[in-house]
């Protein structure tokens, strides 16, 4: 059985990646900080493991035998903790241990997943800089995150063939999986409603399993008109 390894499995973006990626026949190596905290992530065909995604070392030593690595981690559980302990250089830290590790362990495959404030907006500006559509309280998380994404493209054509995809809309949890993403470029899709954690993971799956963009960022989104539930 092929297998994948996620960073961040505890989080929303890594069981719905998870919970795809079983579907779809693989095995799943959950990478969390606190495996007693995430028993209930333990099912047939995967396996919890303690890793750091900012040690290139413990990247390789989770990673390996791996045909592909997703990073869905935030440093901490959400923006109601503050951000006094946020470390501004975290993204930059897990982009380069996961670029060093994953390329040390072979696996060439890194999909990220991205963060709607830092495409642009209608007026060309991060939809970060506009105060009446993203809360200036979370900013510092939002440029700690674009931080990393700079990083991974200063990276160039190095082993590891990364993608990252932004939602281009709000995550939402009870959204359709519909199947029927597309991928935008750096501006906010027009009309675009919010983005299913499940449709997410099924660009992630769909772009590990059949790659289309190579070290990049790209939003992805579901049309307005196809969002129909399926089965």
């Amino acid at each position: 059985m092929d297998g994948i390894v996620v960073f961040g499995a505890g989080g929303r973006a890594g069981r719905a990646v998870t919970a795809e990626a079983l579907r779809r026949g693989y095995g799943v190596t959950a990478v969390v900080r606190d495996p007693e905290r995430y028993a209930e992530l333990a099912a047939e065909g995967v396996s919890v493991v303690r890793g750091d995604v900012t040690d290139a070392g413990s990247v390789r030593e989770v990673a390996g035998g791996a045909v592909g690595a997703v990073h869905a981690v935030s440093p901490f559980s959400g923006p109601e903790r503050g951000f006094a302990s946020l470390d501004p250089d975290f993204f930059v830290k897990a982009a380069d241990a996961l670029l060093a590790g994953l390329a040390s362990a072979g696996v060439r495959r890194l999909i990220a997943v991205g963060l709607f404030a830092d495409l642009l907006g209608a007026d060309g500006r991060p939809v970060m800089d506009d105060p009446a559509a993203f809360p200036p309280e979370i900013r510092p998380f939002a440029l700690a995150h674009t931080a990393g994404l700079r990083r991974l493209r200063e990276a160039g054509e190095g082993a590891v063939d990364w993608l990252m995809l932004t939602p281009g809309g709000g995550l939402e949890p009870d959204a359709p999986r519909t199947g029927r993403h597309r991928f935008g470029g750096e501006r906010v899709p027009e009309g675009a409603p919010g983005l299913s954690y499940a449709e997410l993971a099924v660009a992630v799956l769909d772009e590990i399993g059949t790659p289309s963009r190579h070290r990049t960022r790209v939003s992805v989104f579901v049309p307005r008109e196809a969002r129909v539930r399926r089965t």
